[in-house]
């Protein structure tokens, strides 16, 4: 077992909604009062799923944290592990716990206290076992410095724990406490069982070691950061001087890390590497996993992300054989959750029939589709090989929405939905092993998720965990009119989805200011019929004062419309995108005599700072205010592995990494334009606005900027901070987007 945040919110006390204005400020949706969803819980399933376990706020403790048992089937409840148990000798407190793993023979739990904040958001923190029968607690890896470990992981034979400090790789015994290093020579330019910042970012690979299914050996990855360049962030709020914060972040056409990947016996630390083709530092290794105790499964991709070379890594000697590749013209996904059967076949998500299906491969390449048809599976959420059925998320006919269905694994194809018919939106599950219970939620784009447990395949509700019943109230006791979904046709056979909310009284005789909410990246999809949190109150918030409020996904977003949606986009991000949002404005325009086409705003972040850019930019005379959040003006300002996914390389794309950059055409810029970042973003670097700044300012084009000191992408640390960014952004829309209808002419 090892560590993950399953996030299922927990029941609190309902009460009275709180008395709010008849409209939204911005001090009750990001104020120090503001209503938010049920506190969220880590909660894991036991076993087979006959009970599940919560962190839950001690009963006797202040401050303290118990780890309760719920019967699945009863919700009998009772506390397993009192706050009070969880008290280190010589310590007045009671250990401040935010996630726990069981081990596999659910007699033990390791417990995570967490620390500062490494690199990115890697967990690091102290470890500590807690034995269920004689209650000792003990921490794990007190030979490495405090708060150090990171990515701790029980061995599936529960006798050993696994984990990083120091950029290296450890091994400890469950029963005394011994410590094994496993590797040598970690450092902060060599990393081992870690993932670098790019791997982290695109592959979504933080911890990079997974244990052998016999629990004797440990397969890894090594990451060696030296002559990749290094990015320096500056924090200049500390103190009389600055002090630079190093990062190394391949660029696109830059040098990338050297990767590669080995095993090491737990008994006997030595590494035998896999002997992979090609240069180590224009490939990637984007996931490997166990096939069986004496072999790997890697997936070996080259630089440009068209062929992933799936293959066999024998652990005895290093050699690698190949089993299949997996191509395609413009790029191909990462699968990151292989799973194998006891026949030995393992499951396989690909497009090469034009739509994102299951297979089973067998170990000499042999594919059998098992959910054909001509939509897409959005992801694996369990497979029962005992009862022969894969659980995935789909939605064959409303790509905004998501519902669970299962496929046979074995025998004639055949697919169900589980999703009742009833709650048309968009459902998710933590399905319990064996398939038989599953954590759900449901939610709609104007209705916060309730959270219950559902028996599978009946999808029968056993209990809710969370209905959120205040931030149901909340929003019911404001006015609001039900977001509208619709489609814009742009012409040339393109259809897009869309979004729009209106004003509480809106009068279609009146003109309207429109603000569109883009993101049109292909990491993501803006049109989805699903709880959107805060930033979905600050759009009714707007709505309510005379705005209209959409969204439009252009193609290439990430949606489940098929594999030549997606990759439409391809060498030419922020062109074609920026394009399709032109013209579904300006569709939208022509067909609704209640949009005021003289006041088009646009905003958005990250992906969506930069389409703001481009439209800003690239559509002067249709955009005439535009917010853009920690954007990417350059596209060669970004990291290499997403980049050039979507780019390629930009020695053979010039043109297209020109002339898909905002920064190009700065020159263009007539409209009011708000520019905000962190300086301390480690993901799209501030170096983004100061070079854009730079230019427009060279240009002699009056814009208006924030920085945001030490914040990273996400503009959320200190206090306050989110509540001053979105009062600003309000303010600066009502000063250059004047809000309220106009009679129409």
């Amino acid at each position: 077992m090892r560590f993950g945040f399953v996030i299922v919110a927990a029941c609190v006390q309902v009460l009275a909604a709180p008395a709010i204005a008849q409209n939204l400020t911005v001090e009750q949706i990001y104020g120090a009062d503001a209503v938010s969803l049920d506190r969220p819980l880590v909660s894991k399933w036991l076993g087979r799923g006959d009970a599940y376990t919560t962190l839950e706020k001690s009963g006797s403790v202040a401050d303290g944290i118990d780890i309760v048992r719920y019967e699945t089937a009863t919700g009998r409840r009772s506390v397993l592990v009192d706050a009070a148990m969880l008290k280190p000798a010589g310590v007045g407190a009671s250990l401040a716990v935010s996630d726990y793993s069981w081990s596999p023979d659910g007699q033990k739990l390791m417990l995570f206290v967490r620390g500062a904040v490494a690199r990115r958001n890697n967990p690091v923190g102290d470890y500590w076992l807690f034995d269920l029968k004689t209650h000792a607690l003990r921490q794990i890896g007190t030979d490495c410095p405090a708060l150090s470990l990171i990515y701790a992981d029980f061995a599936p034979d529960g006798r050993h724990v696994a984990y990083v400090s120091g950029n290296d790789l450890y091994v400890e015994g469950v029963a005394d406490g011994a410590a094994t290093r496993l590797t040598t020579g970690g450092s902060e330019r060599i990393l081992n069982g870690r993932s670098d910042v790019v791997y982290e970012e695109e592959f979504g690979l933080g911890k990079a070691f997974e244990w052998s299914p016999d629990s004797r050996h440990i397969a890894y990855w090594q990451f060696d950061t030296d002559g990749v360049g290094t990015f320096y962030m500056i924090r200049n709020t500390d103190g009389q001087y600055s002090k630079p914060v190093p990062q190394q972040y391949p660029k696109p056409g830059t040098t990338n890390s050297a990767v590669k990947v080995g095993v090491t016996a737990i008994d006997a630390p030595a590494t035998t590497w896999f002997a992979l083709e090609g240069d180590p530092r224009n490939n990637y290794v984007s996931r490997m996993g166990w096939a069986d105790a004496g072999h790997v499964l890697i997936q070996h991709e080259n630089r440009l992300q068209n062929a992933n070379r799936v293959m066999l890594g024998d652990i005895a000697d290093g050699a690698v054989r190949p089993v299949f590749t997996d191509s395609d013209k413009a790029w191909v996904n990462v699968n990151t959750d292989v799973q194998f059967t006891r026949a030995g076949t393992f499951t396989w998500l690909s497009e090469r029939d034009g739509w994102r299906h299951l297979y089973l491969v067998g170990r000499d390449g042999r594919l059998d589709l098992r959910t054909p048809g001509q939509f897409d599976v959005v992801s694996i959420e369990n497979i029962d090989e005992a009862a022969g059925y894969a659980y995935f998320i789909a939605s064959p006919d409303n790509v905004t929405q998501r519902y669970l269905y299962r496929a046979r694994l074995t025998g004639a194809a055949k697919i169900e939905r589980l999703s009742p018919v009833t709650q048309p939106g968009s459902h998710s599950y933590d399905i319990a092993p064996g398939a038989r219970w599953a954590f759900h939620s449901f939610s709609t784009v104007d209705t916060p998720p309730v959270t219950d447990v559902v028996s599978l395949p009946d999808h029968k509700v056993a209990r809710v965990m969370a209905d959120n019943a205040r931030m149901r109230a909340f929003v019911a006791a404001t006015p609001h009119q039900p977001t509208e979904f619709f489609k814009v046709d742009i012409g040339g056979g393109t259809v897009l989805d869309a979004w729009m909310m209106k004003p509480p009284h809106f009068d279609p005789a009146k003109k309207y200011p429109l603000l569109v909410y883009v993101y049109s990246e292909p990491a993501g999809q803006t049109v989805a019929d699903h709880w959107g949190g805060d930033r979905y109150l600050w759009h009714m918030m707007l709505a309510q004062q005379g705005y209209l409020v959409a969204s439009v996904d252009s193609r290439g977003a990430a949606a489940p419309r098929g594999r030549d949606w997606r990759k439409s986009i391809y060498r030419q991000v922020g062109i074609q995108a920026s394009a399709d949002q032109a013209a579904a404005v300006g569709k939208m325009i022509a067909t609704r005599p209640y949009i005021d086409g003289s006041r088009i705003g646009v905003w958005g972040w990250s992906g969506g700072g930069a389409m703001t850019l481009n439209a800003m930019f690239r559509y002067p005379d249709l955009y005439k205010t535009g917010i853009a959040v920690a954007g990417p003006a350059n596209q060669l300002l970004y990291n290499s592995i997403y980049q050039e996914r979507y780019m390629g390389l930009p020695s053979d794309n010039a043109a297209g990494y020109r002339d898909g950059s905002p920064i190009t055409f700065a020159q263009n810029l007539k409209g009011d334009l708000l520019i905000v970042h962190g300086t301390g973003d480690d993901n799209v670097h501030y170096q983004n606005t100061e070079q854009l700044t730079d230019r427009l300012i060279g240009l002699n084009k009056q814009f208006s900027m924030m920085a945001y000191p030490n914040r990273t992408h996400g503009i959320t640390e200190g206090p306050n901070t989110r509540l001053h960014l979105f009062t600003m952004l309000t303010n600066y829309l009502h000063a250059h987007l004047p809000a309220g209808p106009k009679e129409g002419q």
